[in-house]
């Protein structure tokens, strides 16, 4: 697979709760420059980034992040604000400890609730596996399906583990045939980004893939 090929697949990533307006100018640059599917920022940037770069890249944000247990009204406020500010995609996460108590209605009727604000625009559901069961796992893959969302992923990036392959081949067993998965939290090289991609990921959260493939991006189009 060719870098490009797995550069189009990636959110180019920066989350950290330090990250500056110079910061999110470089990841975004680089985006411009690799073709990234997105930059994946803070909600604070989005305006400033569509006013800056406009069409020239597609912007997600998140929404509960990262521990994903404000209320819901909260929720729904943030992505409203996101999408106002022009955010293409939101990547939400679960009330974890409610699924955790065996509440799936709540946690489905919140993803459903976010999706109908997004409308067309993509909804990523993060589920932090590093958290559940096997048994949450499938109960969340059915609460993704059954909100209607576009996407499961695997982590927030700020949990106790990141993305396994084994949870992406769970997830594949368990969601429905419209929903697409995304893994991150802890993907680092070029190797993993490619069994990710193998395994039926269309979208790979990673802050690490510009870094790891620029070079092998710039000689291929050369």
């Amino acid at each position: 697979m060719k870098a490009k090929e797995i550069l189009s697949h990636v959110d180019h990533t920066l989350l950290k709760q330090t990250a500056t307006w110079q910061d999110i100018e470089r990841i975004c640059d680089e985006a411009v420059q690799y073709h990234t599917a997105t930059v994946m920022v803070p909600s604070c940037y989005v305006k400033r980034i569509k006013d800056a770069y406009g069409a020239k890249l597609k912007v997600a944000t998140v929404v509960g992040f990262p521990n994903g247990n404000a209320n819901m009204t909260a929720k729904l406020a943030e992505t409203m604000q996101a999408l106002a500010d022009g955010a293409e995609e939101i990547d939400m996460v679960i009330n974890i400890g409610r699924l955790k108590a065996g509440e799936t209605d709540f946690v489905t009727d919140e993803i459903r609730a976010l999706k109908a604000l997004c409308g067309d625009r993509v909804l990523k559901v993060i589920v932090e596996t590093c958290f559940l069961t096997e048994d949450e796992k499938i109960a969340a893959c059915k609460c993704v399906t059954e909100g209607g969302a576009d996407f499961i992923k695997t982590s927030t990036g700020f949990g106790t583990a990141g993305a396994k392959l084994s949870d992406i081949e769970l997830f594949k067993k368990h969601i429905g045939p419209g929903v697409k998965m995304k893994a991150a939290g802890g993907i680092h090289t070029r190797e993993e980004m490619e069994a990710f991609l193998a395994a039926g990921c269309t979208r790979l959260g990673a802050s690490a893939a510009v870094k790891v493939l620029k070079d092998e991006f710039d000689k291929e189009e050369k």
